[in-house]
């Protein structure tokens, strides 16, 4: 049992390093800016948050996972992209602008799934990506076009 504890132990480690490394300062950077622009361009942010949040998230999950294994397989899914992005577009603010929307979706879905529960950094931080992603997502719905 002890071996099983230190394996999820070493786990959660390991993804929180993959975060700080990875994710964020793009996603510090993300939500810095959010804060600072007008309310004219915040609607900019909350569809690229959104769809990169779409992008990320399984759209029929497997009944069988857990809410934490999905928020951590989306946050997966989120990394990825960061890391291909950063591969593959260099020096390009508007693709910087969605890099770090994915880093911000990323951080979000392991704060959900409890990854940052003994990092308080990064526990904050991902409480403000949780919190600018749920307005996204309901500017997002308000905006859809009723039935």
């Amino acid at each position: 049992m002890f071996n099983w504890l230190n394996s999820a132990e070493s786990e959660r480690r390991r993804k929180v390093r993959l975060d700080r490394k990875h994710l964020e300062a793009r996603s510090r950077r993300f939500i810095r800016i959010y804060l600072n622009a007008d309310e004219m361009r915040k609607p900019d942010f909350y569809r690229v948050i959104n769809d990169a949040s779409a992008h990320c998230y399984p759209n029929l999950p497997s009944p069988e996972l857990q809410d934490a294994e999905i928020a951590d397989c989306a946050s997966l899914a989120a990394l990825k992209n960061v890391l291909a992005r950063i591969e593959r577009i260099k020096d390009d603010p508007a693709s910087d602008f969605v890099t770090d929307a994915y880093a911000t979706v990323g951080v979000a879905y392991h704060r959900a799934a409890g990854v940052y529960m003994k990092d308080n950094d990064l526990q904050e931080l991902g409480t403000a990506a949780v919190h600018l992603l749920t307005i996204a997502t309901s500017y997002m719905s308000a905006q859809e076009p009723e039935k």
